[in-house]
């Protein structure tokens, strides 16, 4: 089994810079924590910890030379295997100097930074002598009187796992109420999460941060920090950092990323299979995927396999396999992968588009408010729609979305960099669902002949026909209008990230916040309402789903845009809308494994319920009970 080092430094009182308040006690609660947790060797460094053993001793009093003293003596020579972990948690000042991050430590003078700081880079390169494969940076840094500020800290470093507390130039708070950083505050509760919501993959520690992080500096009334991660490679994305919580399905993850290296890189691919064996213990498949390697590179040679060349590996992940039947590829005018919809090859059914009758509208209220939540406007509007027979009296209601173009983003003033560069798209027309599913319409649908993956009958945590479906993953979500098309012979899937917003902003501007106007209220949509977005009255968070089509819908028809459960985009994540497609078409490129989210829940505050909103991503595996979707089918040509 794998085994687990731990550094912790925090620092308080510098010599040449402000003090800190909470750093030493983040560093020593890390401490308690990686006892706690079944370490196997934890070294802390603060103003008062008790040196280490050795000939001689080790002060622990954080200066820089004897932090340098403990990284040359102690990480001389390895001292742990591939498959272990070595995680090094900094809580204090740090700063970017000729290009480089440092970490200030209690002697560290702001005016000879390269003599007197270590820099990350240095820290690395001696952590790595260890032989851990896997080393884990949780740096908490740029602390100044109650906000870290400055340049900051940041970058990537080869082959180590970097959790950063914010985004460059942002300031990282202390909590007074808390007594912590809020960075460390939100890791210690992330990796104290037990059952589903555990956070023992690299992927869900990064996204419980990435989440929690920005709401826990809201509620005691600090401003936005959003901490991000580095993993290079891209695969440490699904290395197991917590064996005692983790699931099975963590461990299939990591198993496919194995398979794959087989046909490319026979080392890494064996590194891979032993932190399998490392998280669970013995495994089988493990041991004979390592004796399998070993025989190929005896054989050959050689480490690295040319894929083309007769190598018996068979990759049991099929989770890609509906995409292929449904998504092309194709090159944007930036010479960017992206992915377009095809029209499928066959159909039982003919095209909606293509019916002689004509299509049957519903009639419903648009609502306007204003800054503080009254209604200004009401008007009536009709939209088309057709409805889909699921049998038992369930219906799936699909509305007609005309085309046109929209200004996608936040304007400068508005919203953050993830929702930037605002740019102009053209969406073709299409149906899409006048609710999220619901669970009804899900449980029609997940009894149907599989076709890539199993669904669960009823994911959802509660038990209500009529409110949306939640506990599917992205995965799940594709499956489900795979199977759908098949049962009705038309083209079901998710939206885009084009189509989804310009579907709920409605016709509105890019300037208008909402598709209700410049606010929403706990009477228009269902969210955290205890919390207001400019100067609405609070009112009743509702800590739940509510039946779909309760609140008043947004000029096209559809209902449930803002709040209630997040939807699932056909699109991967990107930070930003740099080389974006214009065509409505989803942006698709070679990382497909974490998708976009849109349009807040009942958990969220009204911030991140705005048209533009844009969630952190998540993995196309992870389920939760805020996360459901809605589904749109493709229209050949414009309805007469």
């Amino acid at each position: 089994m794998g085994k687990n080092w731990a550094i912790a430094i925090g620092i308080n009182n510098y010599d040449n810079l402000q003090p800190l308040k909470y750093a030493q006690r983040d560093a020593e609660v890390m401490q308690h924590w990686f006892e706690e947790a079944g370490f196997d060797e934890v070294f802390l460094f603060t103003e008062n910890s008790p040196k280490i053993p050795a000939n001689p001793a080790i002060a622990t009093q954080p200066t820089h030379a004897r932090f340098l003293r403990f990284l040359n003596v102690q990480f001389e020579e390895p001292l742990l295997q591939p498959e272990d972990n070595l995680w090094f948690f900094f809580a204090g000042h740090g700063i970017r100097f000729k290009d480089q991050d440092y970490l200030m430590f209690l002697d560290s003078d702001p005016q000879a930074v390269d003599k007197t700081a270590i820099s990350v880079d240095y820290v690395v390169q001696r952590l790595r002598r260890c032989g851990a494969d896997n080393v884990v940076l949780l740096i908490d840094a740029c602390r100044d009187e109650g906000s870290r500020s400055g340049l900051g800290i940041g970058g990537e470093h080869k082959g180590v796992i970097t959790f950063y507390s914010c985004t460059a130039n942002q300031p990282s708070w202390e909590i007074d109420e808390l007594q912590h950083g809020a960075f460390t505050h939100t890791l210690l509760e992330g990796l104290q999460l037990q059952g589903e919501f555990n956070c023992a993959t690299v992927e869900r520690l990064d996204q419980y941060l990435r989440h929690n992080v920005p709401e826990v500096n809201s509620r005691y009334g600090k401003k936005l920090q959003n901490p991000y991660l580095k993993a290079e490679p891209p695969y440490k994305m699904y290395f197991i950092l917590l064996k005692q919580v983790a699931r099975l399905q963590d461990v299939l993850l990591l198993k496919n990323q194995a398979y794959q290296a087989e046909n490319k890189d026979l080392l890494l691919a064996k590194q891979l299979w032993k932190r399998v064996v490392a998280a669970v213990g013995y495994d089988s498949e493990a041991f004979d995927a390592i004796e399998r390697i070993a025989v190929c590179i005896n054989r050959s040679g050689r480490d690295v396999i040319n894929p083309s060349e007769q190598y018996a590996v068979v990759n049991p992940s099929e989770q890609d396999a509906v995409l292929t039947d449904t998504l092309r590829e194709r090159t944007t005018t930036n010479s960017k992968p992206n992915i377009s919809i095809t029209q499928p090859v066959t159909s039982s059914r003919e095209d909606i588009s293509t019916q002689e009758t004509q299509l049957p509208t519903f009639q419903f209220d648009v609502i306007t408010v204003n800054k503080q939540g009254e209604e200004v406007n009401r008007e009536k509007r009709r939209a088309e729609y057709f409805s889909e027979d699921l049998g038992d009296g369930v219906n799936l209601d699909m509305v007609y979305i005309p085309t046109g173009k929209f200004m996608m983003g936040s304007p400068e003033g508005q919203g953050n960099n993830k929702e930037k560069p605002q740019h102009e798209v053209t969406v073709p027309e299409i149906f899409m669902g006048k609710y999220p599913v619901t669970q009804a319409q899900w449980r029609k649908i997940a009894v149907l002949p599989k076709i890539n993956r199993d669904l669960e009958t009823n994911p959802s945590m509660s038990r209500r026909d009529n409110c949306p479906v939640e506990y599917v993953s992205w995965d799940d979500t594709v499956e489900f209008c795979a199977r759908l098309s098949k049962h009705t012979g038309k083209q079901y899937r998710l939206p885009s990230e084009a189509e989804w917003e310009y579907a709920c902003r409605g016709g509105t501007t890019a300037t208008t916040t909402f598709h209700f106007g410049e606010t929403i209220t706990g009477q228009l949509a269902n969210y955290n309402a205890s919390k207001t977005f400019v100067d609405e009255p609070k009112e009743e968070y509702r800590e739940q789903t509510t039946p779909v089509g309760h609140f008043p819908p947004n000029a096209f028809g559809l209902y449930d845009m803002h709040g209630n459960v997040w939807e699932w985009c056909l699109d991967n994540w990107h930070d930003n809308y740099d080389g974006a497609p214009i065509d409505g078409s989803a942006w698709i490129d070679s990382d497909n494994s974490s998708k976009v989210l849109r349009g807040g829940s009942w958990v969220n505050y009204p911030v991140l319920c705005r048209s533009a909103s844009r969630y952190f991503y998540y993995s196309r595996d992870f389920n939760v009970n805020i996360i459901g979707f809605r589904v749109v089918c493709a229209v050949g040509r414009i309805l007469q």
